[in-house]
């Protein structure tokens, strides 16, 4: 096993397990250096699509497939991932490359593609160490954040193949009642914020803009930073439901995960990336992206809201899992809190507190 890929990887866990001798078989001659002995790692973090170092020694990929039981039909899609992938790195170079998608559920268990490995540092829980020389390692990176935004927000998506991506008309709506039925099929016990989320989504829904590429699930821990420079983003991952629509739902979507000390409890008990004053406020963030992309930001509340409303319902998919025991990794059975502390925030933007 080559010591490089230790750092930021771990065992497969047992659970997670596949027949590594199936995958080396079914890329032998796919891939350069796949003809080489194969060892097999898993990337720790996250909590849904699961994700595995294939070292050959000569050459490394990442292979990407679903996580462990059922899932929502929309969520977790290796094929729309691989065709973003494909095509989308030649436009915006912060996209990992995709080599090769594969249906066959007998490989792995499940669809899966293979991508490029990109090396970097993945902010979690607290800053690296790696950044203590920088004071403004959080301010950096927030800036960062919101500039490769705009940027892909820029790209055009016609020219490089991805028109028929999705449906950009009536998308936002189909963003509420989309989020309202996974809620529905997910939770555990009514909640009445979500109810009263649900409503005033459907009577604040704003006119819809210029449509554009959007990534869908975009915050910190979904981007890799250059590993000796805070502010130089080096790749964007996790493009399973990126789509067609309203680019202001990314920018929402970057709010509902943001994080800061004199946020209330229960924003702050949902945390998923260091809860540091030195990030700027969301406000700040609201004004860099209006400086960089040229767009009305006056409902930017409501985007706020609704990635709220999704954060609520994405967090009770995880946990039911866990409840059901078609995942047995524990760090999932904290996650039963997060569900009235995220849909206490949702109301909370939607009522203007």
């Amino acid at each position: 096993m080559a010591s490089h890929t230790l750092p930021d990887t771990i065992r497969v866990r047992p659970e997670e397990r596949f027949d590594e001798r199936v995958v080396a078989e079914y890329l032998r001659g796919k891939l350069p250096g796949a003809d080489n002995p194969l060892t097999v790692r898993q990337f720790g973090g996250g909590a849904a699509n699961l994700t595995y170092l294939l070292d050959y020694g000569s050459h490394e990929y990442v292979l990407r497939r679903p996580p462990l039981g059922p899932v929502a039909p929309s969520a977790h899609d290796m094929a729309r991932e691989s065709k973003v992938l494909l095509r989308l790195w030649k436009s915006f170079p912060l996209a990992p490359r995709a080599f090769l998608f594969s249906d066959d559920e007998s490989i792995v268990g499940a669809p899966f593609f293979v991508m490029e490995r990109r090396r970097g540092t993945v902010v979690r829980e607290s800053i690296p160490a790696a950044y203590n020389g920088f004071a403004d390692a959080p301010e950096r990176m927030s800036r960062a954040l919101v500039e490769t935004l705009a940027d892909l927000h820029a790209v055009d998506y016609q020219a490089i193949g991805l028109g028929d991506l999705g449906r950009p008309a009536g998308f936002i709506r189909r963003q509420i009642e989309g989020w309202q039925r996974r809620w529905q099929a997910a939770k555990l016990e009514d909640l009445p914020a979500m109810d009263a989320v649900y409503d005033w989504l459907l009577s604040n829904e704003p006119p819809e803009g210029a449509p554009t590429l959007i990534h869908n699930d975009y915050k910190l821990d979904n981007v890799m930073l250059d590993a000796g420079d805070p502010g130089r983003i080096v790749a964007v991952f996790d493009w399973d439901m990126c789509t067609l629509g309203d680019p202001l739902s990314d920018l929402g979507a970057l709010l509902a995960w943001w994080c800061l000390p004199d946020d209330p409890p229960h924003v702050r008990s949902m945390a998923m990336m260091p809860v540091d004053e030195r990030f700027m406020r969301r406000d700040d963030l609201v004004a860099h992206y209006a400086r960089h992309s040229g767009r009305d930001l006056s409902a930017i509340h409501f985007y706020h809201a609704l990635s709220l409303f999704r954060v609520t319902v994405i967090i009770a998919q995880i946990y039911v899992r866990y409840v059901r025991g078609q995942t047995q990794d524990e760090r999932f059975a904290a996650f039963g809190p997060r569900i009235p502390a995220a849909a206490q925030a949702a109301l909370d933007v939607a009522e203007g507190n």
